[in-house]
């Protein structure tokens, strides 16, 4: 299901967010390992302003670090290479830092799903999360079901861990649920997009979403923002909802703890509360 648009906004429409005091939401401290934040790379920001402008809003909610997720592979087959990635992302980490803007920006990719996957990480062909060799953000096709338990099984044997990104919003999956459990059971997180859970990509995205939430420790929350117009970052707006309906402890695991310990390049056990198994047997 497609997230619906609405306008671009016009330069004087932003500008009241590039004017408004970088105060962090509730003070929170959040970690995003999912965000399309670099300019001119995919179908995110278009220009380092409109970037900038996007990173001015995840301080906003609350975020202290984010890790630079483009397309690689799929329909961006042949573009955004892994050094051009780490380029883009130093270049607007020195912008962020001119502009006094309290946000770290780490090295990532939106991964399109491949046979050729694991070669390509050993020639450093795409790129790992926060480039830490320790955990991929898989993208699945939204509109077709494949099976990756294969891919997160030769993916452990090089000691890295596969993220399925957004499987709320793969219609086959958000219908068929259970389909992911031998993927929980090769050691796979769940990255479930914030606004998926207030219902921003439509009730079958929505309830699929708390169904993962449920199971417990095997799901990450991240913002999958875009741009201010159309995908806003919504972490805030999701720690609130799953404190609301699943406690503080759920809400802490989900979006600070894990994705702090995947940006950092660590083990996730203690942080989800060694329920990975438990959810997934």
């Amino acid at each position: 299901m497609r997230h619906k648009t609405s306008p671009r906004p016009t330069k004087s429409a932003s500008q009241p967010l590039r004017d408004r005091p970088l105060t962090r939401a509730a003070g929170m401290q959040f970690v995003d390992i999912h965000c399309h934040c670099l300019p001119g790379l995919d179908d995110g920001p278009e220009t380092t302003a409109e970037a900038v402008a996007l990173c001015r809003a995840l301080v906003l909610d609350g975020i202290t670090g984010v890790i630079a997720t483009p397309h690689q592979l799929g329909r961006y087959e042949g573009r955004n290479a892994a050094a051009d990635i780490r380029e883009s992302v130093a270049a607007l980490n020195r912008q962020l830092r001119r502009l006094a803007v309290p946000l770290t920006v780490a090295p990532g990719a939106d991964v399109r799903v491949d046979e050729r996957l694991i070669q390509m990480l050993d020639d450093d062909t795409v790129l790992t999360l926060a480039d830490q060799r320790q955990y991929i953000l898989l993208e699945l096709p939204h509109d077709t079901f494949i099976d990756v338990s294969g891919l997160l099984e030769m993916l452990l044997s090089g000691g890295m861990r596969g993220i399925i990104s957004h499987p709320e919003r793969n219609a086959f999956i958000a219908r068929n649920p259970d389909v992911v459990r031998p993927w929980l059971q090769r050691q796979a997180l769940l990255q479930i997009t914030a606004g998926s859970l207030a219902g921003d990509f439509g009730p079958l995205a929505q309830k699929a979403g708390w169904c993962f939430l449920q199971w417990g420790g095997a799901t990450v929350i991240a913002t999958d923002a875009h741009n201010l117009w159309q995908r806003r970052p919504r972490m805030g707006s999701a720690y609130g909802l799953i404190r609301n309906h699943l406690g503080p402890a759920a809400a802490n695991r989900m979006c600070l703890d894990v994705p702090a310990r995947i940006m950092a390049g660590a083990d996730i056990a203690s942080a989800a509360g060694g329920r990975l198994q438990e959810e997934s047997g």
